[in-house]
Parts: structure tokens; sequence; C-alpha cells
């Protein structure tokens, strides 16, 4: 989708060097996606996007003729992972091969290919804020390429090389890359921003004391998946077979038209600990199958494997192992099901707009009695993950980010941890599904 944040570039420190950093998540596979580009005119540009292969690519014409093209020997295709990025571009140093440097998430890339041809301690005419505009998000003017993902904390150091480590740093418990609270940064530069995007009001708010602050174009959500805590989504490379299922809204809404259910799977998985989410459903024929699946399930209804458990929204009824039996009540489009795993005891409830099926109540699914549970004594010998099957419909997960599709939640309850946000009341002891509320459970 189309949106993306702009705004008109103030005449820089440098037309020579500088740093960018951000933090990015991906959200749809085999297409361009934009991440920053500087953009004068068709023929003066300067962006850095993933390409269809996945490969991070760095493109700059002057005056028509390509002067940078440099693409990465790594692929970065995880719909379920953070990635961040710093590039240090400085046309002082003697060496072309010594002018653009990248990293992600903390190691140095090398590239497939690496062209350089500005000539030394020449100004590169797209950053002389001549009429020159700075979009993030995109490289939309040049290509109609969005990123249809995630940006987090972004800087663009104006004139300064900055080293990457002051961006992040490994912890010393998991071994993973994560943010740095506050990086040194003694000046950013005429043209410098820092985007912490956490002002829902004023998203493009610039805080590097500039106030370069970015206009808002299209529909740009907030989230509370970030780098330091990532959510659930569904996950387009985790299909069992070939499907038409179309990803959108952060992987969290899918659609088809295809009148034969496909499958689609979630980017978490459980196998201990108390699970909660909910979607909301639509469509011509309003045919899903919604529960959990074991990942390696080869199926196209979710429910007719012994490693599957779904409710048939349908029909009303409840399926594992391919044998249906009645549970529920059917749905209707814009109806929002609730659904809560009990991975400790190996139960799975389903309810719809607030109500819980077969006569369940909230407090026993807290206590964990399992008497109107769709079913109980699951054998817990491998990981679950959230699991549908649609026929020409779609539906909206809310794991927590606190929306469906593009529209938040009314009521804005929270989970356990209040972490999550729903619509309907989360039962007391129950999470919702993200990384932070994972090692709790796991490490606490």
């Amino acid at each position: 989708m189309a949106s993306y944040l702009l705004r008109n570039s103030p005449v820089p420190t440098s037309e020579k060097k500088f740093t960018f950093s951000t933090w990015f998540k991906i959200c749809e596979a085999d297409t361009e996606r934009g991440i920053v580009e500087w953009y004068k005119s068709s023929t003066e540009r300067h962006h850095i996007f993933l390409d269809t292969s996945g490969t991070l690519r760095c493109y700059s014409m002057e005056g028509g003729v390509v002067k940078i093209n440099i693409i990465t020997n790594a692929l970065f295709r995880d719909f379920s992972a953070w990635y961040h990025i710093v590039i240090q571009s400085d046309n002082t140093l003697a060496s072309s091969s010594d002018r653009y440097k990248l990293w992600v998430n903390g190691v140095a890339q090398t590239f497939s290919t690496y062209t350089w041809t500005f000539p030394q301690n020449n100004n590169i005419n797209v950053f002389d804020g001549s009429g020159t505009r700075l979009n993030l998000g995109t490289v939309g003017e040049a290509y109609a390429t969005w990123l249809n993902g995630y940006l987090a904390d972004t800087y663009y150091i104006d004139g300064s090389i900055i080293a990457y480590t002051e961006f992040g740093e490994t912890d010393a418990t998991t071994g993973i890359w994560k943010p740095k609270t506050e990086p040194t940064i003694a000046s950013f530069g005429n043209a410098g921003v820092h985007l912490k995007y956490e002002n829902s009001g004023n998203i493009g708010l610039d805080s590097s004391g500039n106030g370069n602050n970015f206009s808002t174009s299209g529909t740009i959500t907030q989230t509370v998946d970030t780098p330091s805590n990532v959510f659930c989504t569904m996950n387009p490379l985790s299909r069992p077979n070939s499907n038409a299922n179309t990803f959108s809204n952060g992987n969290n809404t899918l659609s088809t038209t295809t009148l034969a259910f496909v499958p689609s799977f979630a980017t978490l998985g459980m196998n201990s600990g108390k699970w909660y989410w909910e979607a909301k459903v639509y469509g011509t024929d309003m045919k899903h199958s919604i529960g959990i699946s074991k990942p390696q399930e080869v199926l196209s209804y979710i429910g007719t494997t012994a490693g599957s458990y779904a409710f048939d929204s349908e029909n009303a009824r409840k399926v594992n192992n391919n044998v249906f039996t009645g549970y529920g009540v059917a749905s209707s489009t814009n109806d929002i099901l609730m659904i809560a795993f009990d991975a400790d005891n190996g139960s799975i409830w389903v309810g719809k707009n607030g109500t819980w099926f077969n006569s369940a109540t909230q407090s026993e699914i807290e206590n964990g009695t399992t008497t109107n549970a769709m079913f109980s004594s699951i054998t817990m010998n491998d990981y679950f993950v959230p699991a549908v099957s649609q026929d020409n419909s779609s539906i909206d997960f809310n794991f927590g980010n606190g929306y469906f599709g593009t529209t938040a939640v009314s009521s804005a309850t929270s989970d356990e941890s209040g972490l999550g946000i729903f619509e309907y009341t989360v039962p007391s002891g129950y999470y919702a599904l993200c990384t932070k509320n994972i090692n709790e459970q796991e490490y606490d």
C-alpha cells in the first residue's frame, strides 16, 4: 500500500558523507520493498531497498547515469524478525571500495556487486537540499515501490560517520542483536533526523533537535510490534501448499478469492503457557477453519490431520483428524472469534463476540476446567502455531497489536502482562503471543 513518510530536505552539512540507521520488518515476498529514498528527479536519485530476491541494494543516479550500484550477497527473507541496518557512506575516502559500508544486525555485509564511480571528494548532487525530498518507507517516486512493513528507531546523520555499535549491541544472555537506548551522536548535521515513531498523533516527529519533521502519505498505523518485542503474525513463507492467500496489514490480514480451502500458519509457536488471540472474519462465502496446528502438517483444511485442531466457522463444528462434531455458533461477516489455548494442559476454547462456545465460562478457562473446551487432552509433544484455512473469504488477526486490519479495537483490553491489546476480556493468566511474553513464560 502506498503509505510512507516524506519531507523536503534542508541544505545539508555535507553532500559527501552520511550515516543511516533503522530497524525494519518486511511483510511481503517476491517484490521490491523501499526503505529510504533521496529524490530530486528521475535522473537525480539515491535509494536503498530490498529487491525481489531479498538482497539489500543501494542505487544512485546523477545526470541520468548510474553512479552507485551495490548489492549484498546475503538475502533477507525472514518475515518474523526485525532487521537492523547501518549504512556509512563517505565519498572523501581514497579508495572507492571503502566509501560504502553496510551492517545488518551487527554483521558487516559483503557484496555481489559493488559499483561506485563518483570521484573522490565530489559532492553528490541529490544530497544538496535543492528540491530534494527524503522519503522513508518507499522508493516510490522512482519506482512506485513501498516497504509495506514496519520501521523503528530511524537515524539519518548528515555529515558524520557514526560507528554501527552506537545503534545496537549484542545481548549478553541471548546473543541477539538489540537496540541501544541512547546512541552517542555529537551532531546530526543540518539535514539529520531521529524518528522514534512513538507519537501516534505525529508519527513523523523528529527527535534530533533539528525539527526536521516528516509528513505522512497514506495511512500509517502505529504498532506495538517492535525490535524489542516481536509479536506473532501470519507467515507468507509458512504455507503447506501453494495457495492464493494475499497477505497485508503487517501479515495480519489474509484474503483469498480461491474456491478451495487454502491454509496458512503463524510465525510463533507454543508448547507451554497460556495464550490468547482474536480474529475478525469476512467474505463472500464465510468459510474459515481456525485454530492451531503443528507447523509441519501437510493439509488444506486445518483440523483434517491428527496434529491440527480447528473451529469450522461456516457450519459451527469442531474438527480434528478429519472428525467433525457440532460445536459453537456459525459466524457472520464482521464477527470476532476469540481463541484461548492452554498449552500446559493441552486444551483450547473458542468463542465469538465476547461469549465462549459450549457454555464455557471465563472462570473455567482461567482455572483449567476442560469440561466445555473445544478440545482437551491435546498431546503436547511438539510446538503448535495459530493456523487458518479459508475459501473465498478474508480474516483479520489480532495477536495483541490492537488492530483488525487498520481499525483499532474499540475496547482495548489487555492480556495478563499488559503488552497485548484486544477487543474482549482476556482470561486471567493468558498472554498475547509475543517474544517478551514467551521469554517470561519460558525463563521466569
